[in-house]
């Protein structure tokens, strides 16, 4: 079996554990434990500050372990033992220290999964792996919740802790059966493979003052602010202007699932022939039209079209951003420590997204709300133009540098001769 096709396979079952329960967590201890929408509402935002404090770490972590196949099993192995906790938890602790457990497996598996696909593939085929990763993981999110949601009206709301546990298990051991000798070290760092020894790597400082890096850090994080809250405030919206919104909420998810698996085929494709950066534009500017649909219509079935936009955004950045991280950062040693780091101030964007919307709507209503998270989306689209232009300057400098040694070389042989 090809290490590629090892890769679609732990792909498609890591796409629903990477959270743990996520969106199952809240609904299971209503249910079950007869939590209230604020006990719920704490323990989801203690766990989301912890593992954002982590995903810097990790990614330090997974540069200098060098065995990413080892952490992908052990992250699964987290992920699975926090979430089997938490069937006889019932008090906020246990809950907490089980969830969090889970959650920052999570944070762990998504830097080492990159890892070990740069290892694999190289820097060249990096961003067409990486848009079949993304389809691969979408694939298996969709899986799960169909086996979610046929399993739950026979069983009972505790199959989503089977199905959870069957995924990480399978995850475990496709990535054990993948052959250590797949996966290069110095393919994945960026180094030259023929070297003797290792380069140096670059220090932390070196990436905290690498200034593309800062700047792509806060666009994502405003588009983050402005995409993360967006389907919750959506639903909240059509509980006062449709009937049935719980199920017309899970099929916006499942419409934007579905988008997001050829979006993220084509953005794999499209990331060498277009321009990485290019790809965040394009979703930044579908973040601010989504934003406008979703304010100025009400009818839910011309709602799903804001949806499809969605899956459009969301689909783009799971690929474009690992993609310039490595571009931005190639060579220095510290690749997963960036994109670790780039993770966090996202999802702190991401985080504070349904608080900004909730307070725009207290403010402004809902159209207001929803033209105030594309605002946000706006301010990342200057950002990422401005990624895009200096770094299309940068290479267009490089260039000419090129064509003047050429000029100077031809000249000293002229000369010699």
């Amino acid at each position: 079996m090809a290490p590629t096709t090892h890769l679609a396979l732990i792909n498609v079952f890591i796409g629903d554990i990477q959270g743990g329960l996520g969106p199952f967590l809240g609904t299971w201890l209503a249910q079950m434990r007869q939590w209230s929408p604020s006990e719920v509402g704490l323990v989801t935002t203690l766990v989301g500050a912890g593992t954002l404090l982590l995903s810097g770490p990790f990614g330090a972590l997974v540069d200098r372990f060098g065995h990413p196949r080892l952490l992908i099993a052990g992250s699964c192995a987290a992920i699975l033992a926090g979430t089997l906790l938490l069937m006889p938890a019932h008090s906020f602790v246990p809950v907490l220290a089980a969830q969090f457990l889970a959650a920052a497996g999570g944070t762990l598996l998504l830097l080492a999964v990159t890892a070990l696909t740069l290892g694999v593939v190289g820097k060249q085929a990096f961003p067409r792996q990486q848009g079949r990763n993304q389809a691969f993981n979408h694939v298996g999110i969709l899986i799960a919740a169909g086996l979610i949601a046929v399993g739950t009206a026979r069983v009972g709301p505790e199959v989503a802790f089977w199905v959870l546990g069957g995924m990480a298990a399978a995850a475990i051991v496709a990535t054990l059966a993948m052959p250590a000798g797949s996966w290069n070290r110095r393919r994945a760092v960026g180094w030259k493979e023929e070297d003797e020894e290792e380069p140096p790597r670059s220090s932390f400082a070196q990436l905290l003052t690498n200034r593309r890096l800062l700047v792509l850090a806060v666009a994502l994080a405003l588009f983050q602010l402005g995409n993360g809250g967006m389907l919750t405030l959506l639903g909240q919206k059509l509980v006062r202007t449709a009937d049935d919104p719980t199920a017309w909420t899970a099929r916006y998810v499942m419409v934007a699932q579905l988008v997001m698996v050829p979006v993220a085929l084509a953005a794999g494709s499209l990331a060498d022939r277009r321009g990485r950066r290019q790809l965040l534009i394009a979703a930044c500017l579908v973040l601010p039209v989504r934003a406008l649909l979703s304010a100025f219509i009400d009818d839910p079935f011309w709602l799903i079209s804001a949806e499809i936009l969605d899956g459009v955004a969301s689909g783009i950045i799971g690929v474009a951003v690992p993609v310039v991280v490595a571009d931005l950062t190639w060579g220095s040693g510290r690749t997963q420590t960036a994109l670790g780091s780039v993770n966090a101030v996202q999802g702190a964007g991401g985080a504070l997204s349904a608080w900004y919307g909730g307070l725009a709507q207290g403010w402004f209503g809902w159209a207001g709300a929803f033209l105030a998270l594309g605002a946000a989306g706006l301010v990342a689209l200057v950002l990422v133009w401005w990624l895009a232009a200096t770094t299309e300057d940068s290479r267009s400098q490089r260039r000419r540098h090129r064509r003047e040694e050429r000029r100077r070389a031809t000249r000293s042989a002229e000369t010699a001769a």
